[in-house]
C-alpha cells in the first residue's frame, strides 16, 4: 500500500480513490491520534470547499471522528487558512479541510491541523496512517451517551474575515481591483473583506455550483483575469485557488504577478518598517533563481526548503521567520496565521500598494524573473516517486545538469498532490529551456508508461 498523505494530505478522484469509507477511516484514526492524549471529550471543526463531494466525505469523515467519542463542529465551506486559524480561537482540539486545492472537481483531499493550527508533521500522519492499515486495533469505539455528535455553525466565515481585516488594516476607498474567486471556497469571504475595506471590487467566477471550482479560473487559469483587469482599467487583479490558501495577482497591466514577487514586494516593505523577523525570508527550491539575487541585492536572507508549504512553515518556525512561501502563491504570514492565507496576503499587497503609492507594475520590478520552464509528465500515481530508478531517466537527467552547470540549474520532482513529475529547468535562453524540459518530460512518461 502506497503512503495515503501526500505533501498537503490525502489526495485522490472522490468516490474512487478518495472513498467514503477511507473517509471515515481518517476520521477515526485522525480524531484518536490527534486527542488520545486529551482529558476530556475531544472536538474537532471540519470545513470544505465548494466541491459537490464535499458533503459526501465531510459526512463520512465526521461520522468516523463521532464513532471513537469525538464531537465535530461543521463550519461549512470556508478557505483553508479560516479552518486553521477558527481551530486555534476557538481552541477545539484539532481541525480538518475537505479540498483539493487548485485540481478539479473530480479530485478532492482530507487535510488535518493540530489543535495549534499547524499542518500536521510526517511522524503524526504515518501514526494515522499506521492505524488504518492496522484495521483500527487498539479503538474503542463508544456507546451510549460516549458516541460524539456534530455542531453547525454558520458565523464562521464573518470570524475569518473580521480576523483577516483587523490584521492587515488597508484603507482601499475607491480602488478598483478584479477578484477572481475560482468558483471555489473565497467566493464569499475575499469580496465582503475587500468591501469592508472601501474597494471597488469587480467579482468573477464567483458563483459555485459544486460542479465548477477552478474551471478555466482562479489562480492556474489567470487569463481571464489577465484581460478583465485591463477592460475594467483596474489597479490589480488577485486570483484566489480553490480553496483560497494561495493567492496570484495581476498588475494594472494584466502582466502576472506569481508568489516570488508578491513576497519580494512585501517582504521588502516589511523590512523597510522593521517587520520582517531577522530579515528573512524563507522559500522552496522551486522559487526563480532571481528571487535569491533580488534577497542578496536587498540584504534579505533567504532560507530554502523541499516544496511544500508545510515544510516552509516547519523552517519559518525553526528560525522564527515572519514571511515565507512558493512561487506558486502558497504565503504565510506566520504572525497572523499559521497556515498560506490568499487573503491575508492579497492584503498585505494591497497595503505595498497603498502606502507607497505605486503601481503594482513598478513594485514588481525589484526582482528581474530570470527565464524558467516548468513542464508536467504525466505518470502513474504510484510511480511518480521512483523516476530515478529507471537508468535512461536517471542519464538524461544528469546530461541536463551537467549542461546547465554554471549558467542556471535543473530541478526535477515528484508532485506531492498529482499523477506528476515536474520537470524545471532555469536558464538565459527561454527557447532552449523549454525545449529541454519538453523532451525530458516525454522521456519520462514514455519511460515509466
Amino acid at each position: 500500500m502506497a503512503r495515503l498523505f501526500g505533501t498537503d494530505g490525502v489526495r485522490g478522484i472522490a468516490n474512487e480513490e478518495l472513498t467514503p469509507t477511507l473517509a471515515m477511516q481518517l476520521g477515526q484514526a485522525g480524531a484518536y491520534v490527534l486527542t488520545k492524549e486529551k482529558n476530556h471529550k475531544p472536538t474537532i471543526m471540519v470545513g470544505c470547499d465548494t466541491r459537490i463531494s464535499g458533503d459526501m466525505l465531510a459526512n463520512a469523515l465526521m461520522a468516523g471522528a463521532c464513532s471513537v467519542g469525538a464531537n465535530c463542529i461543521f463550519v461549512g465551506v470556508i478557505p483553508t487558512p479560516a479552518v486553521a486559524y477558527l481551530t486555534q480561537k476557538y481552541r477545539v482540539d484539532a481541525g480538518v479541510v475537505i479540498s483539493a486545492s487548485h485540481n478539479p472537481v473530480e479530485f478532492n483531499g482530507i487535510k488535518f491541523f493540530d489543535g495549534n493550527g499547524y499542518k500536521l508533521p510526517d511522524a503524526l500522519e504515518d501514526e494515522i496512517e499506521q492505524l488504518i492499515k492496522d484495521n483500527m486495533t487498539g479503538l474503542k469505539f463508544p456507546t451510549g451517551p460516549g458516541v460524539g455528535k456534530v455542531k453547525y455553525r454558520t458565523d464562521a466565515r464573518e470570524e475569518y474575515i473580521n480576523h483577516s481585516i483587523k490584521s492587515v488594516p488597508v484603507n482601499l476607498d475607491g480602488m478598483k481591483i478584479v477578484v477572481d474567486c475560482a468558483e471555489g471556497a473565497s467566493y464569499y469571504t475575499s469580496v465582503e473583506a475587500l468591501k469592508e475595506l472601501g474597494g471597488n471590487i469587480v467579482a468573477i467566477h464567483n458563483n459555485p455550483d459544486g460542479t465548477n471550482i477552478n474551471a478555466n479560473c482562479g489562480s492556474t487559469h489567470m487569463e481571464e483575469l489577465q484581460a478583465r483587469v485591463v477592460y475594467e482599467k483596474a489597479k490589480v487583479g488577485l486570483a484566489f485557488d480553490g480553496d483560497a490558501d494561495r493567492l496570484l495577482a495581476v498588475d494594472e497591466n494584466g502582466n502576472i504577478i506569481d508568489g516570488d514577487r508578491i513576497m519580494a514586494i512585501v517582504g521588502n516593505h516589511m523590512k523597510s518598517q522593521g517587520k520582517l523577523k531577522n530579515d528573512v525570508i524563507v522559500a522552496t527550491v522551486m522559487s526563480n533563481l532571481g528571487f535569491f539575487l533580488m534577497g542578496q541585492k536587498q540584504g534579505i536572507t533567504m532560507e530554502q526548503t523541499k516544496v511544500g508549504d508545510r515544510y516552509v512553515l516547519e523552517r519559518m518556525k525553526e528560525i522564527d521567520a515572519s514571511l515565507g512561501g512558493e512561487q506558486s502563491g502558497h504565503i504565510i504570514f506566520l504572525d497572523e496565521n499559521t497556515t498560506g492565507d490568499g487573503l491575508l496576503s492579497a492584503l498585505h499587497l494591497l497595503q505595498v500598494m497603498v502606502e507607497t503609492g505605486k503601481p503594482l507594475s513598478e513594485l514588481a520590478e525589484i526582482m528581474e524573473v530570470l527565464p524558467q520552464a516548468l513542464v508536467n509528465a504525466k505518470v502513474a500515481n504510484h510511480k511518480k516517486d521512483k523516476y530515478l530508478e529507471y537508468p535512461e531517466i536517471a542519464e538524461a537527467i544528469k546530461k541536463l545538469e551537467e549542461k546547465f552547470a554554471g549558467e542556471g540549474r535543473v530541478l526535477i520532482r515528484p508532485s506531492g498532490t498529482e499523477p506528476l513529475v515536474r520537470v524545471m529547468i532555469e536558464g538565459k535562453d527561454q527557447k532552449l529551456i523549454q525545449k529541454e524540459a519538453e523532451k525530458l518530460a516525454l522521456l519520462i512518461q514514455d519511460v515509466m508508461f
